[in-house]
C-alpha cells in the first residue's frame, strides 16, 4: 500500500515523496481514510509509528478542500498536547507536511511571553497547535475564538491527565462548538480517558494497532541493579566502557537532572539538562544542540518523555525509574523508532523495587538483570514476578539467647529476692521440691 491509495491530494503526496515517506504505518493506513471521512477516532499506537502524521495529513487535507477562509483571532482546527516539547514538534510536522498548501499553522504554550502569540492569532489560524494551560488563558483575554472550529485534536491526553490538565480541559471543552470532528490519539490509554472519549466522541472508530501500553519491540530493555548513591559513577562508567555515542537520560526530579549535568560536566563530558524549571528558549536550545550532534548526553525529566523526536537515538537510559508506569513507555520510545533498533538500560536501587513492578507488570515481560561487577550493591534489589509481586526472602529465626546460670536458677527475666536482694521480686521461683526455693531435700 502507498499514500497515494489513502486518498490524498498530489501537493501532500509530493512532500511525502521529498520527505522519502514510501509506506505508511499500520496507524497511517487506518487513521488517514477515516479522519478524511469525517470520522471521530480514538486511536492507541506506540510511540514512533507515526501517530503525528496519522492525523495531520488528512486534517491538513481537509481544511485545504473544505470551509471557509479563516477570520481573525480564529482557529479552524486544534490540536491539543501535554507539553511545550511535543506542541514544538507537532508544529514543525504540520508546517514541514503543509509547506505547499496555503494553510496557516501556529503553536502557543507557557513559558515564553504571550504578546507574540496574541499578535499572530490576529491573522487567524488554520491548525493551532497549544498545551491546555496556555490556551485557556488566551481564550480568557478573547484573543482565540472558536466559532470556525471543524477539528479537535488530543495528542497524549493521558498525559495531560496526568500532568493536572483536567479543569482545564473542562472549560476548554465547555468553549468549543459542539458540532466538530474528534480525534483522539496517545501511545497508551487509562480507564479515565476512555471514560472522556466516551464523552467526546461521536461514534467514534477504535484503532489499537499494538497492545495496550506495550513498549516497542525493536527496543531491548534491561536493568542494572545498583546502589542508589553509586548511580552517577555507575553511568560514567558504562559511558566510558560502552563507549556510547549520544544517550537521552531520564531522572526523577529536577534537581536530580542538575547534579548528573555538574557531574558530567567535571568529567569533561558535553551534556545539557531540560526541566520545568528551565525557560523554554534554553530548553529548545538544548534540545536543537542535542539533535545536532553537539553535545553527547541530554538529561532530562519526563517533561521531555513525550514530544523528543530525536533520529537515530541508540540509547535510552532511566537514570531513576518513572513513579508512573505508563511513563516508562514514553520514555523507552524515544529509541528504535521508524524501524531503527535501540537500548533502554535502567539503573535500579532497591527503594525503586515497586516502581519496576509495576512497569514490568505493564509491559508483560520482567526486566533481564545483568549485573556490572564492580557496582554490585549493597541493597540488593529484591527479585519481582509478572504479577507485581515482589519476591522477599524469608527472615532467619533468631538463635534464643544463651545466659549463662552462673549455678543459679535463671527463668528470662524472672527472679527472686535471692538473686537481686535490693530489687522487689517479680516473681518467686518455685522450689525444685515443693518447699522454699534454695532448701536442700530432706
Amino acid at each position: 500500500m502507498t499514500f497515494a491509495t489513502l486518498g490524498l491530494i498530489d501537493p501532500l503526496l509530493r512532500t511525502l515523496d521529498a520527505l522519502d515517506y514510501r509506506t505508511p504505518t499500520p496507524v497511517q493506513k487506518e487513521a488517514i481514510p477515516a479522519v478524511l471521512k469525517g470520522r471521530d477516532l480514538l486511536a492507541a499506537a506506540q510511540t514512533g509509528t507515526g501517530k503525528t502524521a496519522a492525523f495531520a495529513l488528512p486534517l491538513l487535507q481537509r481544511l485545504t478542500m473544505e470551509g471557509p477562509r479563516v477570520t481573525s483571532n480564529a482557529v479552524r482546527a486544534l490540536v491539543l498536547t501535554p507539553t511545550r516539547e511535543l506542541a514544538e514538534q507537532v508544529q514543525q510536522s504540520i508546517q514541514t507536511y503543509g509547506q505547499d498548501l496555503p494553510l496557516r499553522s501556529y503553536a502557543v504554550y507557557g513559558g515564553v511571553s504571550i504578546n507574540p502569540q496574541m499578535m499572530a492569532l490576529r491573522k487567524g489560524i488554520d491548525v493551532l497547535v497549544a498545551t491546555p494551560g496556555r490556551l485557556l488563558d488566551l481564550y480568557r483575554q478573547n484573543a482565540v475564538k472558536f466559532n470556525q472550529l471543524q477539528v479537535l485534536v488530543l495528542d497524549e491526553a493521558d498525559r495531560m491527565l496526568d500532568l493536572g490538565f483536567s479543569q482545564e480541559l473542562d472549560e476548554l471543552f465547555a468553549a468549543l462548538p459542539k458540532k466538530r470532528q474528534t480525534l483522539l490519539f496517545s501511545a497508551t490509554f487509562s480507564d479515565a480517558i476512555r471514560q472522556m472519549a466516551k464523552e467526546l466522541l461521536r461514534d467514534p472508530l477504535s484503532i489499537e494497532v499494538s497492545p495496550r501500553n506495550a513498549a516497542a519491540k525493536s527496543v531491548k530493555q534491561w536493568l542494572i541493579p545498583v546502589d542508589k548513591k553509586r548511580k552517577g559513577e555507575l553511568f560514567l562508567h558504562l559511558l566510558a566502557e560502552k563507549r556510547w555515542g549520544q544517550v537521552l537520560v531520564f531522572a526523577k526530579t529536577r534537581k536530580g537532572v542538575d547534579q548528573l549535568v555538574e557531574e558530567l560536566h567535571a568529567a569533561g563530558i558535553a551534556a545539557d539538562a531540560i526541566h520545568g524549571d528551565k525557560p523554554q528558549p534554553s530548553r529548545l536550545r538544548a534540545l536543537e544542540r542535542f539533535k545536532a550532534g553537539g553535545m553527547q548526553v541530554l538529561v532530562a525529566t519526563d517533561v521531555a518523555a513525550r514530544g523528543l523526536d530525536i533520529h537515530d537515538l541508540p540509547q535510552v537510559v532511566n537514570f531513576d525509574l518513572p513513579i508512573v508506569a505508563e511513563d516508562y513507555v514514553h520514555r523507552i520510545g524515544r529509541t528504535g523508532r521508524a524501524g531503527a533498533t535501540g537500548e533502554a538500560i535502567s539503573l535500579v536501587a532497591a527503594d525503586e523495587v515497586d516502581q519496576l513492578a509495576a512497569i514490568e507488570t505493564l509491559i508483560g515481560q520482567v526486566l533481564v538483570r545483568h549485573d556490572e561487577p564492580d557496582f554490585i550493591p549493597d541493597h540488593r534489589v529484591p527479585q519481582t514476578t509478572l504479577g507485581g509481586q515482589v519476591v522477599k526472602k524469608p527472615k532467619k529465626p533468631k538463635k534464643p539467647k544463651d545466659v549463662p546460670g552462673k549455678g543459679k536458677i535463671h527463668l528470662g527475666n524472672w527472679f527472686d529476692a535471692s538473686e537481686k536482694p535490693n530489687a522487689t521480686p517479680i516473681r518467686k521461683v518455685p522450689s525444685l521440691s515443693g518447699g522454699a526455693a534454695g532448701k536442700k531435700k530432706r
